[in-house]
């Protein structure tokens, strides 16, 4: 898969389980006394902890997936900042000190989110840091650029 197929199959995902986090018939009853911001809290498809935030931060991801889709540079940019995002996700929902693994109560990360929010993080690190394409340049590779002489 090439890093601008990545960016459009992960920003069609985050869209998808974006939209389906606010479907009643996704969410099953969830109440965690951390979760200040408790509009739309329940567990998606019975695994996943999710309110309207988290949902509206997969909405996000998503749409910015489908435009870093558009160019290699994009989507290899989309790539790290998903990857770095992620990761720290990941960490925060590790850590129930001061109410870090809900995002200070505004959204949850905690319980299964924490091992999909690390696949996630490593797919997009391998799509955003692997050097596996040629990247775009303004130049053929025959042509040289222009020198900077004063």
């Amino acid at each position: 898969m090439s890093t601008r197929t990545f960016a459009l199959v992960w920003g069609i995902l985050f869209i998808v389980i974006g939209a389906a986090g606010f479907v009643p018939g996704f969410l099953t009853d969830h109440r965690h006394e951390d979760v200040t911001f408790d509009a739309g809290l329940g567990f998606l498809f019975k695994l996943f902890a999710v309110n309207y935030a988290h949902n509206g931060v997969h909405l996000l991801f998503g749409v910015w997936g489908l435009v870093a889709s558009r160019s290699l540079s994009s989507a290899a940019m989309y790539g790290k900042v998903v990857a770095i995002a992620y990761s720290a996700f990941v960490i925060m929902g590790l850590i129930p000190a001061g109410k870090i693994w809900t995002t200070f109560g505004l959204v949850p990360l905690y319980g299964h989110d924490v091992w999909l929010h690390a696949l996630l993080a490593a797919v997009a690190a391998y799509y955003g840091f692997s050097p596996h394409e040629r990247v775009e340049t303004l130049y053929d590779e025959h042509d040289e650029a222009p020198s900077r002489e004063t």
